[in-house]
């Protein structure tokens, strides 16, 4: 076969992700394999694409390679495949796969992000390979590797692949924001942010903005990201690891502090575009890495306008809730343009004022306790790197490693002896199930009316 890379890492040939690609290689040298550094070239690319548009014609299989960042594949790959459909490059009936590195840190809407937007081009898509970023150093890791690749081949040989034609979907006309000449005059004591892409923008996105702003009880600044001139998408350099400095000199990392971060609560407002929230978003997102992985606006409440068609976006319903829940910051709605985007939109603003005013917040689930788990033991790992990670860890508490428990470990023994025994196990029946529930009861026989219920 004539196999493409799809190289989406700005480190170019210098991948970590791109070993496993010349590993196969090493396996497998009776397929031809060309590179397409699409991660550091993609100014140029921009400006020029013939070359690139002349190798997917010729290749048989299409493979995105690319380390996961922030949920999805980065910003550069983002933008390749933007200008893939931009200009109709005819890539249908070729297969596609990917190959991936990261520490499977939603690895899975990464993976979603690509084979969704492989079936919008037509290709067949064959599932690919998540590994972790040492792999390759494993015997299992190169085991694997080598295994996906068999598969692969197996797969194209055999006509297999997903195809567009098993998706449901279809067009629905979206509605329109109106925007009352009236808003709430009197604004309560706060600020939200409004961090938009306005680029391309029919008026739809706006007015929904507009709606928000008028009827939302809190000063809003809108803080429209396309405006904003990013010299480029993260490098993924770790200049920025000990003291937040991005290595680029446009500014980003003091205007996300000063104009977003300060705000009480933050509503993203964007497009549906490529399954996602758009390339100048992913962008944006990138580029917050000079925090790191610190959820520095833990605690302060989020919502979303979204204009589009967000019904049939399943993996970016999970990104958007994902999103929120790692970041340790409460979900106030989603408000769409499908139905009633008034009556939604209003409902944001009520949702985000009630969170604002009782300092209303949830604990997480799946989502957000099994990232925020990922990011624990990478960072006590990596901690003479990312220092500021760590620092920030440790004060919040966050390395809550199980092993440090031993008091509830011993007990888990002595309970497991007694049950070990029979005569014991049978001696006490039921009472076992009752012992373990006395802690809750004492908790709700102490328990009173709540402040402001009266008796």
């Amino acid at each position: 076969m004539n196999i493409l890379i799809i190289n989406g890492s700005p480190a170019g040939e210098e991948s970590i992700t791109l070993q496993t690609v010349e590993y196969i290689n090493k396996l497998f040298p009776e397929h031809e394999y060309v590179h397409l550094n699409v991660g550091q070239q993609i100014k140029s690319l921009e400006k020029d694409f013939s070359k690139a548009e002349t190798q997917l014609i010729n290749a048989d299989l299409l493979v995105f390679c690319y380390p996961v960042y922030t949920f999805l594949a980065p910003a550069q790959l983002h933008r390749f495949i933007e200008l893939v459909k931009e200009r109709r490059v005819p890539v249908e009936g070729k297969y596609a796969t990917q190959i991936t590195t990261s520490k499977h840190f939603y690895d899975i809407t990464a993976h979603a992000f690509i084979r969704e937007n492989s079936l919008d081009l037509g290709l067949k898509y064959i599932d690919g390979l998540s590994a972790d970023m040492d792999d390759l150093l494993t015997e299992k890791g190169r085991s694997d590797a080598e295994s996906f690749f068999r598969h692969l081949v197996w797969s194209v040989e055999n006509g297999r692949g997903e195809t567009a034609q098993a998706r449901g979907g279809g067009e629905v006309e979206l509605l329109r924001a109106a925007v009352p000449e009236n808003g709430v005059r009197e604004k309560k004591k706060g600020r939200i942010a409004v961090v938009a892409d306005l680029g391309g923008d029919d008026g739809s996105l706006s007015d929904m903005i507009a709606r928000f702003t008028a009827v939302c009880p809190y000063e809003c600044g809108v803080v429209d990201i396309a405006e904003f001139p990013f010299a480029g998408g993260c490098l993924g350099c770790f200049n920025c690891a000990s003291d937040g400095a991005c290595i680029y000199k446009d500014g980003f990392d003091t205007f996300l502090r000063e104009k977003i971060q300060t705000a009480d609560a933050t509503v993203y407002a964007f497009t549906v575009r490529d399954h996602s929230m758009g390339y100048r978003f992913k962008l944006f997102d990138d580029r917050q890495f000079c925090n790191g992985h610190r959820t520095v606006t833990m605690g302060k409440p989020v919502g979303y306008l979204v204009s589009g068609r967000l019904s049939a976006e399943e993996n970016l319903r999970t990104l958007i809730e994902a999103r929120a829940q790692v970041g340790g910051n409460y979900l106030a709605g989603v408000a769409g343009n499908e139905d009633d985007p008034d009556g939604r939109i209003d409902a944001l603003a009520q949702e985000l004022d009630y969170a604002l005013s009782n300092g209303y917040s949830q604990p997480a689930d799946f989502y957000g306790v099994g990232g925020m788990k990922i990011f624990r033991d990478l960072i006590y790992q990596m901690q003479g790197l990312m220092r500021e990670d760590h620092r920030f860890y440790k004060k919040h508490g966050f390395y809550d490693f199980p092993q440090k428990r031993r008091g509830r470990i011993i007990g888990m023994y002595l309970v497991g002896s007694l049950m070990n025994s029979k005569k014991l196990k049978k001696k006490m029946g039921g009472r076992m199930t009752k012992g373990m529930l006395m802690p809750y009861r004492k908790v709700i026989d102490s328990a009173g009316p709540a402040a402001g219920d009266g008796d």
